[in-house]
């Protein structure tokens, strides 16, 4: 193992669905693992794209976005993303 490698324990039910699931996306567990660890946005990530986007958004439009149209934009999101991974979208 190099230096900059390690191991990650998981039970065997779980490695046999990561396995699967890479095969799917002809990858490796290796690969499907780095892409979900890059990928995949930290809460400061998103933190900071969330005020990058108020910012934006104050600009062009002359003021920040209230706090119900904040929470109606989230429910929109939460609700096309949820779609995007329901078994009914994929068909």
């Amino acid at each position: 193992m190099a230096a900059d490698e390690t191991s990650i324990k998981v039970s065997t039910a779980t490695r046999d669905r990561l396995a699967q699931l890479a095969a799917e996306h002809s990858t490796t567990i290796r690969g499907l693992v780095e892409d979900l660890a890059q990928g995949t946005p930290t809460q400061a990530e998103y933190a900071e794209r969330a005020e990058l986007a108020r910012a934006e958004l104050a600009s062009a439009l002359g003021s920040a976005p209230s706090p119900e149209a904040e929470a109606k934009a989230k429910a929109l999101l939460e609700r096309l993303g949820g779609a995007a991974h329901s078994p009914q979208a994929a068909a």
